[in-house]
Protein backbone atom coordinates (compact mmCIF):
# COMPACT_ATOMS: atom_id res chain seq x y z
CA UNK A 1 0.00 0.00 0.00
CA UNK A 2 1.49 3.40 -0.96
CA UNK A 3 2.23 5.96 1.73
CA UNK A 4 -0.21 8.83 2.25
CA UNK A 5 2.37 11.37 1.05
CA UNK A 6 3.01 9.41 -2.14
CA UNK A 7 -0.73 8.97 -2.66
CA UNK A 8 -1.29 12.76 -2.58
CA UNK A 9 1.74 13.46 -4.82
CA UNK A 10 0.37 11.11 -7.48
CA UNK A 11 -3.14 12.63 -7.56
CA UNK A 12 -2.52 15.26 -10.29
CA UNK A 13 -1.15 12.65 -12.68
CA UNK A 14 -3.80 10.11 -11.82
CA UNK A 15 -6.82 12.40 -12.02
CA UNK A 16 -5.76 14.85 -14.72
CA UNK A 17 -3.22 12.89 -16.78
CA UNK A 18 -0.53 15.46 -16.04
CA UNK A 19 2.86 14.88 -17.55
CA UNK A 20 5.76 17.09 -18.54
CA UNK A 21 7.06 18.66 -21.73
CA UNK A 22 10.66 19.32 -22.67
CA UNK A 23 11.18 22.97 -23.68
CA UNK A 24 14.24 21.99 -25.73
CA UNK A 25 12.79 19.34 -28.07
CA UNK A 26 9.05 19.58 -27.32
CA UNK A 27 8.63 15.89 -26.41
CA UNK A 28 5.78 15.14 -23.99
CA UNK A 29 6.18 12.55 -21.21
CA UNK A 30 3.73 10.70 -19.00
CA UNK A 31 4.22 10.24 -16.16
CA UNK A 32 6.16 13.42 -15.42
CA UNK A 33 9.92 13.48 -15.77
CA UNK A 34 12.38 15.87 -14.21
CA UNK A 35 14.64 15.68 -17.25
CA UNK A 36 14.33 14.74 -20.92
CA UNK A 37 16.31 11.57 -21.74
CA UNK A 38 17.12 13.01 -25.19
CA UNK A 39 18.15 16.56 -24.20
CA UNK A 40 19.60 15.55 -20.82
CA UNK A 41 21.38 18.44 -19.07
CA UNK A 42 19.77 21.10 -21.28
CA UNK A 43 16.35 20.14 -19.87
CA UNK A 44 17.20 19.92 -16.15
CA UNK A 45 15.11 22.37 -14.17
CA UNK A 46 13.23 23.45 -17.30
CA UNK A 47 10.66 20.66 -17.75
CA UNK A 48 7.18 22.20 -17.87
CA UNK A 49 4.01 20.64 -16.48
CA UNK A 50 1.78 19.49 -19.32
CA UNK A 51 -1.84 18.32 -19.34
CA UNK A 52 -1.94 15.33 -21.68
CA UNK A 53 -4.82 15.22 -24.17
CA UNK A 54 -7.76 13.22 -22.87
CA UNK A 55 -8.66 11.85 -26.30
CA UNK A 56 -6.85 9.43 -28.56
CA UNK A 57 -6.98 6.09 -30.33
CA UNK A 58 -6.47 2.49 -29.29
CA UNK A 59 -2.93 1.60 -30.40
CA UNK A 60 -3.25 -2.03 -29.25
CA UNK A 61 -5.19 -3.90 -26.59
CA UNK A 62 -5.60 -7.19 -24.79
CA UNK A 63 -8.52 -8.91 -23.12
CA UNK A 64 -7.71 -10.14 -19.61
CA UNK A 65 -9.52 -13.38 -18.76
CA UNK A 66 -7.50 -14.56 -15.76
CA UNK A 67 -7.20 -11.53 -13.49
CA UNK A 68 -5.35 -11.08 -10.20
CA UNK A 69 -7.47 -11.34 -7.05
CA UNK A 70 -7.95 -7.55 -6.83
CA UNK A 71 -9.64 -7.52 -10.26
CA UNK A 72 -11.46 -10.86 -10.17
CA UNK A 73 -14.93 -9.22 -10.15
CA UNK A 74 -14.14 -7.29 -13.36
CA UNK A 75 -12.98 -10.15 -15.54
CA UNK A 76 -12.93 -10.37 -18.43
CA UNK A 77 -11.80 -6.80 -19.10
CA UNK A 78 -9.79 -4.90 -21.69
CA UNK A 79 -6.48 -3.14 -21.18
CA UNK A 80 -5.11 -1.03 -23.99
CA UNK A 81 -2.25 1.15 -25.05
CA UNK A 82 -3.75 4.48 -25.99
CA UNK A 83 -1.98 6.97 -28.25
CA UNK A 84 -3.29 10.38 -27.21
CA UNK A 85 -3.86 13.11 -29.76
CA UNK A 86 -0.63 14.78 -28.60
CA UNK A 87 1.41 11.60 -29.15
CA UNK A 88 1.71 10.17 -25.63
CA UNK A 89 1.43 6.38 -25.44
CA UNK A 90 -0.08 5.20 -22.16
CA UNK A 91 -1.67 2.07 -20.76
CA UNK A 92 -5.17 2.04 -19.30
CA UNK A 93 -8.25 -0.07 -18.91
CA UNK A 94 -10.87 0.35 -21.64
CA UNK A 95 -14.39 0.59 -20.19
CA UNK A 96 -17.99 1.14 -21.31
CA UNK A 97 -17.54 -0.98 -24.44
CA UNK A 98 -18.46 -4.53 -25.36
CA UNK A 99 -15.19 -6.43 -25.54
CA UNK A 100 -15.93 -7.61 -29.09
CA UNK A 101 -16.46 -3.99 -30.21
CA UNK A 102 -12.97 -2.80 -29.20
CA UNK A 103 -10.75 -2.31 -32.24
CA UNK A 104 -7.29 -0.93 -32.97
CA UNK A 105 -7.76 2.67 -34.13
CA UNK A 106 -11.00 3.14 -32.14
CA UNK A 107 -11.42 6.68 -30.78
CA UNK A 108 -11.46 6.85 -26.98
CA UNK A 109 -11.51 9.50 -24.26
CA UNK A 110 -10.31 9.56 -20.67
CA UNK A 111 -12.90 9.09 -17.94
CA UNK A 112 -12.47 9.20 -14.15
CA UNK A 113 -13.37 5.86 -12.56
CA UNK A 114 -12.88 3.78 -9.45
CA UNK A 115 -9.57 1.92 -9.51
CA UNK A 116 -9.79 0.01 -6.22
CA UNK A 117 -10.58 0.28 -2.53
CA UNK A 118 -8.53 -0.46 0.55
CA UNK A 119 -9.65 -3.15 2.93
CA UNK A 120 -12.61 -2.98 5.30
CA UNK A 121 -12.35 0.81 5.70
CA UNK A 122 -13.39 1.10 2.05
CA UNK A 123 -11.12 4.01 1.08
CA UNK A 124 -11.78 4.35 -2.65
CA UNK A 125 -9.02 5.25 -5.12
CA UNK A 126 -9.98 6.87 -8.41
CA UNK A 127 -8.02 7.28 -11.61
CA UNK A 128 -8.37 7.50 -15.36
CA UNK A 129 -9.57 4.82 -17.73
CA UNK A 130 -10.62 5.19 -21.36
CA UNK A 131 -14.08 4.83 -22.89
CA UNK A 132 -15.27 5.06 -26.51
CA UNK A 133 -15.86 8.65 -27.70
CA UNK A 134 -19.50 9.59 -27.96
Amino acid sequence: MPSTAREWREIPGRYNIKGSKCPECGKVFFPKRSMCPQCRRASIGKMAEYKVEGKGTVYTYSIVYDAPAANKRMKPYAVGMIRTDDGVLLTAQIVDANLEDIKIGMRVQAVLRKIDEDGPSGVIHYGFKFAPCE
